[in-house]
């Protein structure tokens, strides 16, 4: 079936963020991003040459005993989170990152798309969102039930536009509540209307009594 709506991007001429949420999610996974990329090159050269392992296993502590905190965090994580398959990986000054190239793609697209989202205005359809996830689920599955082997470029690729959908699909959805929280009343206001209303019902009755005597 036809999605029957298209995929507007207007620019935000007031130059102001949609919303504050979003600002925050875009400087983190930034952040994310700029840690992730870091970390091998504050290790010495060709010291980290192959983390392949198993995702929710650490087994690569040996090697990052002597790594200074922040990047031995990282590689800790990715320990943890990623298979860290060397074939899979980039390299940076000689030494893996500590995800692989398609967690790569994720965070990067994960970014791109929380940035597009802060500072533009977007009307669409979730649906679209959704299809954004098609090419990853085509790539990864393929490869785990088939001989297909993907390439760090493609992995890469898919991986930015599984991370920008679900960043877009997220901040979708922040825009909508925050629309439904600008058209409900707080409780706040429904207070002070109802006090507003308590006091014109006593000024009534106030009058009504000086006409009565």
């Amino acid at each position: 079936m036809w999605l029957g709506t298209r995929l507007w991007l207007l620019r935000n001429d007031s130059g102001r963020i949609t919303t504050g949420v979003l600002l925050i999610l875009f400087v983190a996974s930034t952040i994310w991003v700029a840690l992730t990329v870091a970390a091998p090159l504050m290790v010495p050269s060709d010291t980290l040459l192959d983390l392949t392992g198993t995702v929710g296993m650490r087994e690569n502590d040996a090697q990052f005993e002597s790594l200074s905190i922040v990047p031995r965090t990282l590689y800790i994580i990715g320990d943890l989170e990623c298979h860290q398959i060397a074939e899979r990986s980039y390299f940076l000054n000689g030494n893996q990152m500590p995800f692989c190239s398609r967690d790569l793609g994720l965070f990067l697209g994960i970014a791109l798309g929380f940035g597009i989202a802060t500072f533009f205005i977007l009307q669409l359809n979730p649906m679209w969102l959704l299809i954004g996830l098609v090419p990853i689920g085509l790539d990864g599955g393929l490869q785990l039930v088939t001989e297909y082997e993907s390439t760090n470029p493609m992995r890469l690729v898919t991986g930015m536009a599984g991370g920008a959908a679900l960043a877009l699909l997220l901040a979708s959805f922040v825009l909508a509540f925050r629309e439904d929280a600008k058209r409900t009343p707080s409780f706040e206001q429904e207070r002070l209307k109802e006090n507003m209303n308590t006091s014109s019902d006593a000024d009534v009755e106030g009058r009504f009594d000086e006409d009565g005597q």
